[in-house]
């Protein structure tokens, strides 16, 4: 709902069962871009684990050992001082919030998601030397989460499509201020 980026739509009963497939085999490729709180430990990982719907909120997922395989290939793109990275996500699975569980169980949710959020961030990143940083990460209207790379093969002609869009404007001013200042 609030992810900006590429996303695709069977038109027809053929084209979506085509599709449906390519997701099932894995072979549709899904890059994303996200603005994530805090620095991650190292600069390139991997995370594998199973989400499940929440028991108790059904808007939610969770990391869940019932659950279905999620695995994210993860990149960091860039860092901001101690507040927040930038973050290139390869989902292999495609699980419901997916991008969104697997970062905010590593202790790092994605800047401006309200559902995920864990209400401790002030405590854990705010100092007296970036209130300003803090406070722009903090009222940022939305998820920072970008699909921004898709490739697929073609429901009919069997050809390899691929589609790329530039980040929008909110993040790319986000990361702007962010880069500035640090």
């Amino acid at each position: 709902k609030d992810t900006s980026g590429i996303l695709v739509i069977a038109k027809n009963d053929y084209s979506h069962i085509h599709l449906s497939n390519q997701f099932k085999e894995h072979s549709i490729t899904r890059t994303y871009i996200a603005v994530v709180w805090g620095v991650i430990k190292n600069n390139t990982g991997t995370i594998e684990n199973k989400i499940s719907r929440h028991p108790y909120n059904r808007k939610k997922m969770r990391v869940s050992s019932n659950g279905k395989v999620a695995i994210t290939h993860w990149e960091t793109q860039k860092t901001y001082f101690n507040l927040a990275s930038l973050i290139k996500c390869k989902l292999e699975t495609g699980r419901t919030h997916q991008i969104r569980v697997h970062f905010s169980n590593l202790g790092n949710h994605l800047v401006g998601d309200k559902v995920y959020s864990n209400p401790k961030t002030k405590k854990r990143f705010l100092l007296k030397t970036n209130q300003e940083m803090y406070n722009l990460l903090k009222l940022f209207p939305r998820q920072a989460l970008h699909a921004n790379h898709l490739s697929l093969d073609h429901p009919k002609t069997k050809k390899r499509l691929s589609f790329d869009v530039q980040i929008p404007d909110d993040i790319k001013n986000l990361i702007c201020k962010l880069s500035k200042n640090y």
